[in-house]
């Protein structure tokens, strides 16, 4: 089992944690100071008020929550490299005008998955092995 060490930045800061034990995501909750964060559809950083320390070799992703998003209210993805020891910041934002989201402090806003990276290099070639679908691209495959 790999261990990520999480630094709490400031009072009211919460460790990732899984909702239910079969949960592949860690909750992420929002460390705002007693501070409101209005989400509209012009994306705005919302703050955990935790840094981490992920081992090499192993991603860890920022991920939209179901039950937000089935609202219109996203968290965009994002990467958490493992030499990044910056606090962790969701970027959210919603679909339509019309939605208006608020975010307290201990709101949980995305969630946090971790897995391994696959060890790959990458190489050039003339031609690639040719495939039934070549180059068909979005939507190619039939709805």
């Amino acid at each position: 089992m790999e261990t990520i060490r999480v630094q709490l930045l400031r009072p009211g800061a919460r460790l990732p944690t899984r909702a239910t034990e079969g949960s592949s995501g860690f909750d992420l909750f929002a460390c705002t100071g007693g501070e409101e964060i209005e989400v509209t559809q012009v994306p705005v950083l919302v703050p955990t008020g935790i840094a981490i320390e992920a081992p090499p070799g192993v991603d860890v992703q920022i991920r939209p929550r179901s039950g937000l998003s089935r609202t219109g209210v996203v968290a965009a993805f994002g990467t958490i490299d493992a030499d990044y020891r910056g606090e962790l910041l969701v970027t959210m934002y919603t679909t339509a005008p019309h939605i208006r989201h608020v975010v307290r402090d201990g709101d949980r806003v995305a969630q946090l998955v971790v897995a391994r990276l696959a060890p790959v290099r990458f190489e050039v070639a003339a031609a690639l092995t040719p495939t039934g679908r070549g180059a068909g691209g979005h939507g190619s495959t039939g709805r």
